[in-house]
């Protein structure tokens, strides 16, 4: 097997299985019948960038991006679905829903309609993907400061760490393999935020192995 086609199989199987933390949350809701303490943004902020980087994919015609956005996609849009059930405050998950939507649609006529096809369209639209990948990355950064100051990793999952510390490396070195910098350089990130919280662990002890923690999904 190349090396291209290892690194091609690694991205899928660490991506999914990052991709399937949220069927925690899905169990729960189902047993509680209520989606309390559960954050629905992330949900909804994960699908975006799913579908932004499935037409990513379709442009180019990458099957690993294709094969991985999909089934993230697909996985997304059933929490959101579950959510939108049990949850109290539909009118503040409707609108959060509707601005994504609302997002898609003015992404899709720009990228389609304004910006003609060919290298100029992957390249923004690459761009884009990239800089909404990053700000998901580094979103967390607050909450290590906050474990930083309380001494304390209670909130941070380690098994979630080492996943995303994997699957980040992973699709770095696939999209330097590729020599694609939209790809490659939005994982970068993921994997020092990792290893800062890895050192965490590390300094402050106590390996939290049954609590999750934040989403981080790669393309």
């Amino acid at each position: 097997m190349e090396f291209l086609q290892l690194l091609s199989c690694a991205c899928i199987i660490f991506t999914v299985g990052m991709f399937t933390t949220g069927l925690t949350d899905l169990k729960k809701m189902k047993a509680t019948q209520s989606a309390d303490n559960i954050q629905f943004l992330p949900f909804l902020t994960t699908c975006l960038n799913n579908l932004g980087w499935l037409y990513y994919g379709l442009l180019k015609g990458d099957g690993t991006v294709i094969s991985v956005n999909i089934i993230g996609a697909f996985l997304q849009t059933l929490y959101i679905i579950t959510y939108c059930h049990y949850t109290k405050d539909k009118r503040r998950v409707f609108s959060q829903t509707l601005a994504m939507v609302s997002v898609l649609c003015v992404g899709w006529v720009y990228f389609t309609v304004v910006i003609p096809p060919g290298e100029a369209q992957l390249s923004q639209l690459g761009l884009a993907c990239s800089v909404f990948t990053i700000s998901m990355y580094l979103s967390p950064l607050a909450d290590l400061l906050d474990i930083v100051r309380t001494k304390s990793v209670e909130r941070l999952s380690f098994s979630l760490t080492v996943a995303t510390f994997f699957t980040s490396t992973s699709w770095t070195l696939y999209g330097l393999q590729l020599r694609d910098y939209y790809i490659m350089v939005p994982n970068t990130p993921g994997i020092f935020t990792s290893i800062i919280r890895f050192f965490l662990f590390w300094w402050f002890g106590a390996v939290i192995t049954n609590k999750s923690s934040y989403k981080l999904i790669q393309i």
